[in-house]
């Protein structure tokens, strides 16, 4: 994780409140995930806001921490046809015999004409006429009447849901460069919740404008690792209103994993070699009404190449046990590390108290105050995954790479008809 994290802290995750996890005892090999199990409404059934209050920062990423690429899911191929086999050659096909032909017996031998006899004339009878009876006539018998069956009136077609309410923005406090402040949070931002290792811990996410308009985007560290299961998106999230805009299950695909996407890079290499791909991409189902997220919350524009400074930009993360979710406003410059095993550049913004759970933050330029949304140039994590100072905070830099991952979630989390 950015900052390193208290033992009370971690404890937390694992005593959740609210009865023990649906998973395993704390620390031991979570269970397997039925396929294709995790609607909106179990994930609400599952994250109480007890649960919910109750999850702690993600522990430290492990430097050395190598996973493979998750496979790709295999589409059975179809079954090719079974021509008969062809017959042998050389082999004659035996010919069923002709049918016998009758042949008429022999006539009466002659008698020898020693004495012919005179031939006397024998009268051969009339055969009596054949009357053959005239047919009866046939009789049709007209066709039956055949009734049309009564088909009973379709039921009307439920009517739409109403659209989702425009989302309350509330307004910013007054805020003086490089100082924190804990605020009641946007719409477009909120806490990543999941499950790892027996233990209920989150991140920040943001909504980020896709077509299917259904991807939220977070730092790579933050999702790592084959065992991140139950993971839900819920934005705005505070202590006191913990489902303001309801809550959005990151999907799973058809072998039961999670529907995230992360550079192949960063799964084999770890956070510290490739630290400028902490970024990650996942895609959330609708709420337990229906509607995607960014129908109901909004959506930051994903902005690339657009460099390291910038006069401004607006930070939001969800600190460690806070109650509500923290803003900032500073300018960034381009950090070069100095250090060969975490090597690359990175943008760097002075912003006091990010501690652990502001991973995944959003780096935000041209903030609207009316929307509540803004370009998203970076998120929290980077070097030294988000840095290990509460006071500056990093970002992989926004480039061809993390343009190239959302081309391939948008293209992996088509929405569905």
């Amino acid at each position: 994780m950015r900052h390193t994290l208290t033992m009370a802290a971690v404890a937390a995750a694992l005593l959740v409140a609210g009865g023990p996890l649906p998973l395993a005892e704390a620390g031991s090999v979570a269970a397997p995930v039925a396929v294709g199990r995790w609607s909106a409404r179990e994930a609400q059934s599952f994250w109480t806001a007890e649960r919910m209050a109750s999850a702690a920062p993600l522990p430290p990423v492990p430097p050395q921490l190598v996973e493979p690429e998750p496979p790709e899911p295999v589409e059975p191929a179809p079954a090719e046809p079974v021509e008969p086999a062809p017959a042998e050659p050389g082999v004659e096909v035996p010919l069923a015999p002709p049918p016998p032909v009758a042949t008429e017996p022999p006539g009466p031998s002659a008698t020898p004409a020693a004495a012919t006899p005179v031939p006397v004339a024998t009268p051969v009878p009339t055969p009596a006429p054949v009357t053959t009876p005239a047919p009866a006539p046939v009789t049709t018998p007209a066709p039956a009447a055949v009734a049309t069956p009564t088909r009973a009136p379709s039921p009307p077609a439920p009517a739409p849901l109403p659209a989702p309410a425009r989302p309350v923005v509330p307004r910013l406090p007054a805020l003086s460069p490089g100082v924190g402040q804990n605020f009641d949070g946007v719409p477009v931002a909120g806490r990543m919740f999941l499950v790892k290792g027996g233990g209920a811990y989150f991140c920040t996410a943001s909504v980020v404008s896709s077509p299917g308009r259904n991807l939220v985007i977070s730092a790579g560290h933050c999702l790592l690792g084959s065992d991140t299961q139950q993971v839900a998106f819920v934005p705005q999230y505070t202590r006191a209103k913990p489902q303001p805009y309801g809550m959005f299950p990151v999907l799973r695909d058809a072998g039961g994993r999670s529907k995230i996407w992360i550079d192949p890079r960063y799964r084999s290499q770890g956070p510290d070699r490739a630290a400028a791909l902490d970024v990650a991409f996942a895609q959330v189902g609708p709420d337990a009404r229906g509607f995607p997220v960014e129908a109901v919350v909004g959506g930051n524009r994903l902005v690339t190449g657009a460099g390291y400074a910038h006069a401004r930009v607006t930070l939001i993360g969800y600190p460690a046990s806070a109650a509500r979710p923290r803003v900032c406003v500073n300018r960034t410059t381009k950090f070069t590390s100095g250090d060969a095993r975490i090597p690359g550049s990175f943008p760097r913004i002075n912003c006091t108290g990010y501690p652990g759970g502001t991973s995944g933050g959003p780096f935000l330029t041209r903030y609207d105050a009316r929307t509540g949304t803004g370009d998203v140039v970076g998120v929290i994590g980077g070097w030294k995954t988000g840095g290990d100072q509460a006071d500056t905070s990093y970002s992989s830099y926004f480039g061809a790479d993390i343009r190239k991952l959302y081309e391939k979630a948008v293209a992996g989390a088509k929405a569905r008809r």
